[in-house]
């Protein structure tokens, strides 16, 4: 029996309508001693739930756990994130989506993704299309993945860019949520379609056939009229 594809988010939640999808789920927030962990409240941005949705409709068969690690004012933390990391690990997903970034680089979540990369799952972050990087993005073992409105629902871009290694489809009715966030979002349900007829493919594998069957190379460049 082939087992179940694990895909994790380290999100604001999910809709109460998308919990059929999800077989776990925890709430990390913050306390003056540190992280603490709860059970999951609705979705109170609709960020989670648009990035599951994306990923979901590229990915039917896959499973969810879910990291909710986003306040009602959209804050979160790199404790926070580390400690999510740490959990869905333990929940031996394959996949890590991160549509989030922080500005700032932090000691515990560079140990947090490189210990995950280290079990074999794979984190893809979401990365801007312009200006400073973000973490995780930044990290070396890290896929980063931005938007590119080049790209419809099946097709992404091989960028190989400083800004970021891929980008896919933007475009969507998701709660209102675009950018590089969404792209991410796809990218990692072309990922989840990929194992569910690879599910022995290495992470290098992977890179290897989003790069082979990339329908973009490189940034988009524009032409002055």
């Amino acid at each position: 029996m082939t087992p179940e594809l694990r895909i994790g988010l380290v999100d604001s939640g999910h809709a109460p309508a998308q919990g059929a999808l999800v077989d776990a789920g925890r709430r990390f927030y913050l306390l003056e001693q540190g992280a603490a962990e709860d059970v999951l409240i609705d979705d109170p941005l609709g960020h989670g739930t648009a990035v599951l949705e994306a990923i979901q409709h590229c990915a039917p068969a896959a499973r969810f756990y879910v990291a909710q690690v986003f306040d009602r004012r959209g804050i979160t933390s790199a404790l926070q994130i580390a400690a999510a990391i740490d959990w869905l690990v333990a929940q031996q997903v394959r996949v890590i989506n991160l549509s989030l970034g922080l500005r700032q680089d932090r000691s515990l979540l560079r140990e947090a993704c490189a210990a995950a990369t280290a079990r074999g799952v794979l984190l893809c972050a979401s990365s801007p299309a312009q200006g400073e990087g973000v973490y995780p993005a930044n990290y070396p073992e890290v896929v980063r993945v931005t938007g590119d409105a080049r790209c419809d629902a099946h097709q992404w871009t091989w960028l190989d860019s400083p800004q970021a290694d891929f980008a896919a489809c933007v475009r969507g009715a998701y709660a209102g949520q675009s950018g590089a966030s969404l792209g991410c979002a796809t990218l990692t349900g072309h990922i989840a379609r990929f194992l569910g007829t690879r599910r022995d493919a290495s992470n290098g594998e992977i890179i290897q056939w989003l790069q082979d069957n990339a329908h973009y190379r490189g940034r988009e460049r524009r032409t002055q009229a």
